[in-house]
């Protein structure tokens, strides 16, 4: 196995039940979808074969993991075996109680989801009274326990006016880092397909957040900043980086996965749902195998839908042509809900490539 592809980070959907109705869900979770879950004995066995070969961040998430009784007993065993433990909340289910088994469990670093600046657009994003209040006070638990955390936000048009004021929230509530995502239309964000921020305002939303990732570097107080699922963010930042004369160096989180790249969905990063499926990530709803049938090395490497993704070379349209295809590579998950081509260019990319530039100067 070539070692540039090795597995470094795994969302582990550990159930599909949860307590909320987002509009923007990737797996339509709902407080039902129980049968099917692994049992903790299943669970365990996965973790010793990922742990035979490899040794990545494993994230617990869902639906809404706190809703699986034993998801502390599956972190516990994980961190005996080495793994390093993190978990994806929407925040409303955690307790001093939690606090003191996340602890206990090993879990290193928590997700919380804030999706607007105010409990009018959060609440509304996630379809429930009180939501935003949920992942205000699990801030506060994790602080007073002494748990790092990190806040992802989803946005669409209907909360893209609150982006600026969203990360200014996420640093006043003390998280480590804020992950800035522009949705996939997957699941129940099919749904919202006219909602999806078009490619200009994108592309003036990444400039701005090199500007806000600037600031955080001569900032006292740093917060790391990231998009997620914005791979041309990586073409943007070494644009703006060239006209910068001091230049900006880049920080990494511990548990953070792109280090400077774009899209890495079965480069370095997967998704296995509840049932055992695999997926290249979390919103690529194409499985390629089952971890009930074959062993998690197996998939890994020899997976055709995953070694499709690492071979630039068949990529389309304007991200086979571009000059920033080896650090950006366009969304995948993107490019295939939208053109139903996994292949296909991303969709929501307003750079022209230098060479279809000259092309069309040279007509």
């Amino acid at each position: 196995m070539n070692n540039e592809f090795l597995p470094k980070w795994i969302a582990w959907e550990v159930t599909r039940r949860c307590n909320l109705k987002c509009v923007h869900c990737r797996s339509s979770s709902n407080m039902d979808n129980r049968e099917g879950e692994w049992t903790l004995d299943e669970a365990k066995a996965l973790i010793d074969d990922i742990t035979s070969n490899y040794s990545p961040v494993v994230v617990l998430s869902g639906g809404e993991p706190l809703m699986r009784e034993d998801v502390f007993d599956i972190a516990t065993y994980g961190t005996s075996k080495g793994l390093r433990m993190c978990i994806a909340t929407d925040g409303t289910l955690v307790t001093d109680e939690i606090c003191e088994k996340m602890k206990a469990s090993g879990i290193k670093i928590c997700s919380l989801s804030l999706d607007g600046a105010t409990k009018e657009t959060h609440d509304n994003f996630r379809d429930m009274d009180g939501a935003f209040e949920g992942t205000l006070n699990a801030a506060k638990l994790f602080k007073k326990h002494g748990i790092e955390f990190i806040v992802n936000s989803s946005f669409t048009k209907r909360n893209q006016s609150e982006i600026e004021a969203t990360y200014k929230l996420a640093k006043k509530i003390g998280a480590k880092s804020w992950y800035m995502s522009m949705i996939v239309p997957t699941g129940r964000g099919e749904e919202i397909m006219n909602e999806l921020i078009s490619k200009e305002d994108y592309e003036k939303i990444l400039n701005w957040h090199y500007d806000i990732e600037r600031d955080e570097e001569k900032s006292e107080n740093k917060m790391l900043v990231r998009p997620t699922c914005a791979p041309q963010y990586y073409r943007v930042w070494r644009q703006r980086a060239k006209q910068d004369k001091q230049g900006m160096k880049r920080r990494s989180l511990q548990f953070s996965t792109g280090g400077g790249k774009g899209c890495i969905c079965a480069q370095s990063i997967m998704l296995i749902d509840y049932l055992g499926n695999v997926q290249p990530c979390s919103y690529f709803p194409h499985q390629t195998g089952n971890l009930r049938d074959q062993s998690f090395k197996d998939i890994w490497e020899n997976s055709e839908l995953f070694n499709n993704l690492r071979d630039f070379k068949k990529y389309k349209g304007k991200c086979g042509q571009c000059e920033y295809l080896n650090v950006c590579g366009g969304c995948r998950a993107r490019a295939d809900a939208v053109y139903h081509d996994y292949l296909a260019e991303e969709p929501f990319c307003d750079y022209i490539p230098a060479k279809m530039q000259k092309k069309e100067e040279e007509k």
